[in-house]
């Protein structure tokens, strides 16, 4: 998985799948830079929150278990186990499970998964293990996605299964599928302005390291973070 936002966070980081080599970015609303609500008691993200590359929710296609459309992005990726990651980290992960998020009519897979390199991963191995070793977590998973847009202004998220977590193998079909989609995207010749420009793959998008630490040196230069509002700290509470 390539690490999207280090748990705790609440700067919403996303793969830029329409810019070129797709860099990751904070994403904005109304021209402001976005940030996830702390919806109590939960404090930002309560997982390392990335995407598996290689794959893409087709939104051209509707999926058979939720009936809606993909949401033409990577797998988000739910990573549990106690390190926390830092953004941008390229984590080699074990597949656990998957709750179907439906956002905004959209379908939104979200893979649990853990490091392969926590001590605890031996002894899980599937989405039974995570409520044993990790009480709690899945009915919390659940309660965050289903809240987490609520103090936007926007309403509760809906599931797939009742919000009914599925075990690692129909997950690890999940991740097949959409690799397989991601291949057709690969061949396409209009590709809706997805970016796929790469430096591996060897196909006509294929651009070699030079090119590609061009487009990188081109990029505006690092500065000074900006300070964050207070607001971004603001614990809000939920009734449903």
């Amino acid at each position: 998985m390539v690490v999207e936002i280090p748990r705790w966070t609440n700067a919403k980081m996303e793969i830029n799948t329409k810019s070129c080599l797709n860099p990751i970015i904070q994403d904005t609303k109304k021209g402001k830079l976005r940030f996830v609500p702390n919806v109590f008691p939960h404090k930002g993200y309560i997982w390392n929150y990335g995407a598996l590359p290689q794959t893409w929710e087709n939104p051209e296609l509707l999926d058979e278990h939720t009936g809606c459309k993909g949401d033409n992005d990577p797998l988000d990726v739910l990573e549990i186990g106690y390190k926390v990651a830092k953004r941008g980290e390229i984590l080699k992960v074990k597949v656990l499970g998957t709750v179907a998020l439906i956002d905004e009519g959209e379908t939104d897979w979200k893979i649990l998964v853990i490091n392969v390199e926590d001590p605890i991963a031996p002894e899980v191995n599937d989405i039974k293990d995570v409520e044993k070793h990790f009480p709690g977590l899945l009915k919390a998973t659940v309660e965050w996605l289903k809240i987490y847009k609520i103090p936007d202004g926007k309403p509760e998220n809906k599931f797939a299964f009742n919000g009914e977590p599925k075990d690692s193998e129909f997950a690890l079909k999940i991740v097949s599928d959409t690799h397989e989609y991601w291949k057709t995207l690969l061949q396409k010749e209009n590709t809706d302005g997805l970016s796929i420009v790469n430096t591996s793959l060897n196909n006509a998008s294929t651009i070699d390291g030079e090119k590609a630490q061009a487009i990188v040196s081109e990029s505006l230069p690092l500065s000074e973070p900006s300070p964050l509002l207070p607001e971004v700290d603001k614990w809000h509470f939920i009734k449903l």
